[in-house]
């Protein structure tokens, strides 16, 4: 939607409505009071309409109604509508006979009161102008999430060309490393795999487990060439490969064990990791030996807190995600359900 040169707020939206409102008010005045009583007249009922309005859809109703307190609303509403009715006919009044009326009205309780009625009805619109303001915005959202898709889209497109060139040029190395050193070329292959998870699964909901696995093995086997000594490392794997899940899910623990679990200048650095499925639920158990890191202060905590973050949006309450410190071992489980 555009407005003249641009896109149309919101804020420009309710002043267009008011503009239009105040002409309408003003025309209806002018035959009887005079353009500059009239043009006076319906700015001070204006303001007092927009008091009503957005008194009611942007106090009264969200804190009160919305909250459960019913009764305070009516009466809220009530206190409203009686002092913007009395308060715009009292000064509607004393303008009139300050500076219009030829002979002075008397301003009377029942002459206030009777400028409360049209204010019921402006309270009755206030619904609709709520529902017109939520419509707009709900309709600008979903242009914004339109040209946001738009606009990945031509990204990914774009960006596409970048990674595939790399794993050709991979593919190109791993063949000439094959020939004089088979152990280099096998790692290659290891990276281009990786590489290809992050390009081609890891935008995905959801994978089969066999890859998931798959990528863990050769995110693994790389961490394994940065550490001098062996590691005694087990993965159980006794699971249905065919499960399928989001990506990702256990790559924070295996990375937080090479991270912070892993003494390079040990020799007895232990991981288990297991892999299970049973009555309808994945488990995923991690445990690694610790090893005092003088000098090691960096903040721990927050991938395994996004990591439940990201599980909650997940699976809502399904899931189990726990963790233990034991001074000597650093132990994960994970629980979540499996279709």
């Amino acid at each position: 939607m555009k407005f003249f040169w641009g896109r149309v707020t919101i804020k420009q939206l309710q002043w267009l409505v008011w503009v239009a409102v105040y002409f309408i008010v003003f025309f209806s005045f002018l035959p009887m009071d005079g353009i500059v009583q009239a043009a006076i007249f319906t700015l001070i009922s204006i303001f007092f309409y927009a008091i009503i309005i957005y008194g009611n859809i942007m106090f009264l109703f969200p804190r009160l109604y919305e909250r459960g307190y019913h009764v305070q609303y009516i009466v809220c509403v009530i206190i409203l509508l009686l002092a913007a009715g009395t308060s715009r006919g009292f000064i509607t009044m004393t303008i009139y006979n300050r500076y219009f009326a030829e002979h002075r009205e008397v301003i009377t309780y029942k002459t206030l009161l009777s400028f409360t009625i049209p204010g019921v009805l402006i309270y009755v619109l206030s619904f609709i102008f709520r529902i017109a303001m939520a419509y707009f915005k709900l309709k600008q959202q979903a242009e914004e999430i339109l040209v946001q898709k738009s606009q990945a889209e031509l990204n990914l497109l774009k960006s596409q060309v970048q990674p595939h060139f790399l794993f050709n040029t991979l593919n190109n190395i791993y063949y000439e490393a094959y020939r004089e050193a088979p152990a280099t070329a096998k790692l290659i292959e290891r990276l281009s795999d990786i590489m290809r998870y992050f390009v081609d699964e890891s935008p995905r909901d959801e994978v089969s487990l066999a890859t998931e696995i798959h990528f863990l093995e050769n995110y693994i086997a790389l961490e394994k060439i940065r550490i001098r000594h062996t590691i005694a490392l087990n993965f159980v794997k006794d699971c249905n490969a065919e499960i399928r899940i989001p990506p990702m899910l256990f790559m924070t623990f295996v990375e937080n064990i090479f991270k912070h679990g892993i003494d390079k200048s040990s020799s007895k650095n232990k991981i288990e990791l297991s892999l299970t499925n049973r009555d309808g639920y994945l488990l995923f158990q991690s445990r690694n030996s610790i090893h005092d890191k003088p000098g090691d202060t960096e903040p721990r905590g927050f991938g395994i807190q996004n990591l439940r973050k990201r599980l909650t949006l997940l699976y809502g309450d399904s899931f189990e995600l726990k963790t233990e410190n034991t001074g000597q071992y650093f132990s994960a489980f994970l629980k979540v359900p499996i279709a």
